[in-house]
């Protein structure tokens, strides 16, 4: 593996806040967010081009993302990031047993 800085990119894991899915994406690039404290920004997304097999969740991430320029990811979605070389293989889990579930808040009244 070489230590060169451009073979360096990012998989942040997600839990996908249009469907609750969990994705994984691929990026150069992952910075603080201009929205806030509890977003990070996510630009610069790699998709594979030179692969005889089509993995319809990349296919489907790389028609989502076509026209995106960064994407501002909550805090509170991300599972994972890793920060990996060009010869990564990628990690499996045997089960997915990620379920946060953020509820809203209500304030308590105070006690008299």
């Amino acid at each position: 593996m070489s230590n060169n800085v451009k073979d360096t990119y990012y998989i942040i894991t997600y839990r996908d806040p249009k469907d609750g899915q969990i994705a994984s994406l691929k990026a150069q690039k992952v910075t603080d967010s201009s929205l806030g404290l509890s977003f990070i920004a996510v630009s610069d997304f790699i998709f594979a081009t030179d692969s005889l097999v089509i993995d319809p969740a990349e296919e489907d991430l790389k028609k989502r993302f076509a026209f995106v320029k960064t994407f501002h990811l909550s805090i509170y979605t991300i599972l994972s990031i890793e920060e990996v070389g060009s010869e990564h293989k990628g990690l499996t889990f045997k089960d997915e047993k990620s379920n946060l579930v953020v509820f809203p808040s209500t304030p308590r009244p105070p006690k008299s």
